[in-house]
């Protein structure tokens, strides 16, 4: 667990939970008490005992392959809050979603505001939240490398999302992941260098890294 806090922001990183080395967050208000939980995996009773004193507002999802939201139930059954995503993402029963994120949408947490960046790629409505320079990012952007992708064509719209729609972001901004280490844009837009440097088979995707693949 790691605990970042700038004014009334308290930012709680909780993991790695579950069989994939999860990642979830807790966006809070300490002053407001209230709070945001960001994806829903397994041993999600960590993340709502991080949340015991606090009123959340909404879940948000990342994205919606299943080892995002395997505690559904426990979350959605213990806080009562509406669950959030991307209308593109198609894997979660719609029935699950209480309503849509768009693109560019604020929410307020107390005092606080969020941006929603949708950064379509991994899946198609991948989404990065924005608060200050904090950046959860998902499964977009790891530190040394993009998103799995299943095909040549979804690896070429991550790398335009993370072009265009992060790496205008000021290089200090934390980048918070769905999985592993924290980064920074700063470091990644480096590491991108690395890769855009050289030329690449057509076929890449997969598990691509900047620096290496």
């Amino acid at each position: 667990m790691q605990l970042f806090e700038d004014g009334s922001l308290r930012l709680t990183k909780i993991g790695p939970l579950g069989p994939f080395a999860n990642n979830a967050y807790v966006i809070a208000d300490r002053d407001a008490a209230e709070a945001i939980i960001v994806d829903m995996p397994s041993q999600s009773d960590q993340t709502l005992e991080a949340v015991r004193d606090l009123r959340v507002i909404a879940v948000l999802l990342t994205h919606t392959h299943p080892d995002h939201w395997a505690e559904y139930d426990l979350v959605k059954g213990a806080t009562g809050a509406p669950v959030l995503c991307h209308p593109e993402e198609q894997i979660m029963p719609a029935e699950k979603i209480d309503r849509p994120l768009a693109d560019g949408e604020h929410l307020a947490v107390g005092g606080l505001g969020l941006e929603v960046i949708h950064t379509p790629g991994h899946t198609p409505g991948s989404c990065c939240f924005l608060l200050g320079r904090h950046l959860v990012s998902g499964d977009t952007v790891f530190p040394g490398g993009p998103g799995h992708s299943n095909s040549p064509q979804e690896l070429q719209k991550t790398i335009a999302s993370i072009r265009e729609r992060l790496y205008t972001l000021p290089d200090d901004t934390i980048v918070l992941p769905g999985h592993g280490d924290n980064s920074t844009i700063g470091r990644s837009r480096e590491e991108y260098a690395v890769f855009a440097s050289r030329s690449h088979p057509a076929d890449l995707h997969g598990d691509v890294l900047w620096e290496s693949s």
